[in-house]
């Protein structure tokens, strides 16, 4: 109820008290229902739809819930007897108090698991959205930008829950991991990025001691190209992170840079705390702030500074599923509006020879390469950067594998931007840009 009204997302509930105190087995059960009715929502209301004797007729949130956790499990899951999934979908909905409304939502779940399965065609836009689920909007937006094909694998990738990727921090903290029977394997792009296939990394020293940390690889990629100075001469003292928050990011310029300052802004008092936490043990080298990235006080004060944006997020769909029900076409220009000024701000904050790095886990170019564009006319002194000389320098210090560098270079905009299609290296989707400030 809470991620239908609009409240919270679903990962962030997920990892909360009450599921954390369900035995593992429960807790993933509860997972993957949850995860899976958002991920399948649109399906399933129009499966249903179909079903019910008035097919217009309102149904309460309550009701609509219970009829979709029984349709997932009919549907997607192979594990769980029919009739146990219809029986408890006409328990919950007794138990919201809906007890009038159990015989419809035990007739229409019957109806459901008797009914034939068939194969929706996806030969077009529309089609593909139905099909796997989408908001046709998106789906028409993705389709015309990378193709149907792209847009196919976008939707796919979003519709399965994403590889939990992990940095390891030495070669002795993966050995230690696979001594209590952590199994990993290599990632596409960075060579201390690793993919858990078994084990339960959270409950290791490792993880608890911070030696390894979950983090996407493509967001880890951002920090990295952020991070990369190339020579010793160029790397810089002082460093801001302008949108800091939850401060994996934070963590690996830090990491990369040791001799530096860094300035973490977050504008939310929540996530400032729990930015402070995460970055207690280093409080004598990040300084973290309380500050609106669109209207920073330092003046051309830093050598680096990142710009990782709020936006849509319409790259983390497999990640946070509930993105595509709540986001509607005219958010993004107001997303938009609030990343230029952000932009400009990162650009008055950086010295002259400094640079900025530009990111978000967004696939819309009003958010990308329209932003981009439009900071760099009104700021003639400011230049777009080719990041293939950062990924060529990364592979050669041994940050990118050889064949990740030769990937990556693939996706490099004539512009030098880089942008990561979700699923394309098992990654979320991103788009990051390097300006300099120039006299």
């Amino acid at each position: 109820m809470t991620v239908e009204r609009g409240h919270s997302h679903s990962d962030d509930l997920l990892r909360g008290k009450q599921v954390n105190a369900l035995s593992a087995p429960d807790r993933n059960l509860a997972t993957t229902l949850v995860l899976g009715v958002i991920r399948w929502q649109i399906r399933l209301d129009q499966q249903i739809k179909t079903l019910l004797k008035k097919p217009g007729a309102r149904i309460d949130t309550e009701v609509l819930i219970a009829l979709r956790l029984g349709a997932f499990q009919l549907l997607h899951l192979d594990r769980i007897p029919a009739r146990a999934a219809i029986d408890e979908s006409v328990e919950l909905a007794k138990q919201a108090g809906h007890r009038f409304a159990s015989g419809m939502v035990n007739a229409v779940l019957r109806k459901l698991s008797a009914a034939p399965r068939s194969e929706l065609s996806e030969t077009t836009a529309a089609e593909l959205a139905l099909s796997q689920s989408h908001p046709q909007w998106i789906v028409e937006r993705w389709a015309n930008a990378f193709g149907l094909e792209e847009a196919y694998a976008i939707c796919c990738h979003a519709q399965v829950q994403p590889d939990l990727t992990v940095r390891i921090a030495t070669p002795e903290t993966e050995a230690e991991l696979s001594a209590v029977g952590i199994e990993l394997k290599p990632t596409a792009l960075l060579t201390v990025a690793r993919t858990v296939v078994a084990g339960d990394i959270t409950a290791t020293d490792a993880f608890r001691d911070g030696r390894v940390r979950i983090q996407d690889e493509g967001s880890q990629l951002v920090a990295e190209i952020a991070a990369f100075a190339g020579a010793e001469h160029n790397r810089p003292a002082n460093i801001l992170d302008a949108c800091a928050a939850p401060g994996g990011k934070t963590l690996i310029l830090l990491e990369r840079n040791p001799q530096a300052h860094i300035v973490a802004c977050e504008s939310s008092e929540q996530r400032l705390a729990q930015l402070q936490k995460r970055l207690a043990d280093f409080s004598d080298r990040i300084e973290c702030r309380l500050a609106d990235a669109t209207s920073l006080s330092e003046k051309a004060s830093f050598d680096l500074v990142l710009a990782d944006v709020p936006c849509s997020g319409t790259g983390t769909l497999g990640r946070n599923p509930e993105i595509r029900h709540r986001l509607r076409a005219e958010d993004l220009a107001r997303q938009a509006e609030r990343q230029r000024a952000i932009l400009h701000s990162a650009l008055r904050a950086v010295r002259v020879g400094g640079r900025v790095v530009y990111a978000t886990c967004s696939l819309e170019p009003e958010e990308n390469e329209q932003v981009v564009a439009s900071v760099l006319t009104g700021n003639p002194k400011a230049k777009q950067i080719s990041l293939m000389p950062i990924i060529e320098g990364m592979a050669k210090s041994g940050v990118v594998t050889s064949d990740g560098a030769a990937r990556l270079s693939e996706h490099i905009s004539p512009e030098g931007a880089l942008r990561l299609l979700p699923g394309m290296f098992g990654t979320d989707g991103f788009f990051v840009a390097r300006l300099e400030l120039r006299d």
